[in-house]
């Protein structure tokens, strides 16, 4: 069980997000905190993202998803096997002919004949190497972002990697990749759950569907909505993070509504970077 009012016993500040993550809410943990349940158990998350939340809090048991597999697999490849992932990531090198060898694997034939330590490898150099850090499939479900031409990208974050190792295999960390709406059955009577979102677009021009094969559009908003309410019945506490736009508010109108301020340095729009309006929407 995790005491809001003493959320700062027990947590490990080593323990952070090992992936830059488009929409990442390190920016916002501090808003998230003030507004979270004071006693939090049987901790669900269903877009787990970057895992900025979830490392804030460090809870001893959760359930986690995230519909990307390519993310999902990092993270147990970090839980059960990180000395391999170490040793794996060292054979990576800082240059855009390397960088768009690796990023081609995903277009070849052989590209499932790949383990599973060399599959998180990847993810982990892509995402420290392309540009702005941003996560990105075209329509054939292929990593697209060209390279970062960074000087010297931190793509072995060793110690990193370690603490969240630690945590994730001293707790009980349960990983799901699918569907948020499949996971409704799994989620227990009066847990807490954190729902982070792609975010609706405020405008034409900021629309980011590549995150996965399928994209996040208005319908999935809507199926999310009706999850929401689902949940709500069934007694859990649910605090959902979204852009602050009137899709949105018009959705949750029956919900109370924070608006905070986030400041963003991954998008695929620069000009949507720098600080923007968000919600928060509770039920509690």
């Amino acid at each position: 069980m995790i005491n809001n009012k003493r959320k700062s016993i027990n947590i490990n500040p080593l323990v952070t997000p090992v992936l830059k993550w488009a929409g990442g809410k390190r920016q916002l943990i501090k808003d998230i905190h003030s507004y979270l349940p004071n006693e939090i158990k049987n901790y669900c998350e269903l877009f787990l993202g970057g895992g900025a939340v979830l490392f804030s809090l460090q809870p001893k048991q959760a359930i986690v998803n995230d519909i990307n597999e390519e993310l999902i697999n990092v993270y147990k490849i970090i839980q059960n096997q990180v000395d391999d992932l170490i040793i794996d990531l060292r054979r990576h090198n800082n240059s855009p002919e390397y960088f768009y060898k690796i990023r081609e694997a995903d277009r070849n034939a052989n590209f499932h004949s790949l383990s599973a330590v060399e599959r998180a490898s990847r993810i982990i150099y892509l995402n420290k190497t392309c540009y702005n850090g941003l996560f990105r499939v075209n329509s054939q479900g292929q990593f697209n972002v060209p390279f970062g031409s960074y000087k010297s990208p931190n793509i072995i974050n060793e110690t990193t990697l370690k603490a969240v190792s630690n945590y994730l295999q001293k707790s009980k960390i349960i990983f799901h990749s699918c569907d948020f709406e499949s996971l409704e059955k799994n989620v227990k009577k009066n847990s807490f759950v954190y729902l982070d979102p792609p975010y609706h677009p405020i405008s034409d021009s900021s629309s980011f569907t590549g995150y996965s094969l399928n994209g996040f559009n208005t319908h999935d908003q809507e199926r999310l909505k009706q999850l929401y309410d689902t949940l709500a019945k069934k007694s859990c506490k649910i605090l959902l993070s979204n852009s602050d736009c009137k899709f949105i508010r018009s959705l949750y109108k029956d919900y109370e509504i924070i608006k905070v301020e986030a400041s963003r340095a991954i998008n695929s729009n620069g000009s949507m970077r720098g600080k923007i309006s968000e919600v928060l929407i509770k039920n509690y």
